[in-house]
């Protein structure tokens, strides 16, 4: 008696995923390979990601860049998510810059994480938006960004 072979099962069609944009997971994408990539993920990657915005995205990457260099020189740049982003040695995420126009909000935002130290009672800030930048600003994300680490 002949035993009948049974075809390959064909994978499913990749359903449309409405809870994330395109663009929230391209980012989850990018964060698995900086995973991957581990201590590697350095100033040229940050660099890197700078280069590719645009527009006042990228003159507020490249001030808050060099903002974070001057007033925490221990943190290590990294990219997070594909962003900008600032961490302690053990690589833990301290702040990190994201950009408006990539997930096309009407403005970037300097975030802190759990690492930072900027805690103030039981309520406090940890996310910035930024529209552009004065002097007054930067002054601001300089004390934010100081106080983050010490």
């Amino acid at each position: 008696m002949a035993i009948a072979k049974k075809a390959p099962a064909q994978k499913a069609a990749p359903r449309a995923n409405k809870t994330f944009s395109a663009e929230e997971r391209a980012a989850m994408q990018e964060a698995a390979r900086e995973a991957k990539r581990g201590k590697a993920n350095g100033e040229p990657d940050v660099l890197a990601a700078i280069a590719k915005l645009e527009g006042a995205d990228r003159t507020m990457a490249e001030r808050i860049h060099a903002i974070v260099k001057r007033v925490a020189p221990q943190l290590q740049p990294k990219t997070w998510y594909g962003m900008p982003a600032y961490a302690r040695e053990d690589g833990k995420t301290v702040c990190f810059f994201q950009s408006g126009s990539k997930f096309k909000t009407r403005y970037a935002t300097l975030g802190f994480s759990d690492q930072a130290k900027l805690d103030d009672g039981n309520v406090w800030p940890n996310a910035y938006a930024l529209a552009r930048l004065t002097a007054a600003d930067e002054a601001k994300i300089a004390a934010l960004i100081k106080q983050a680490v010490d």
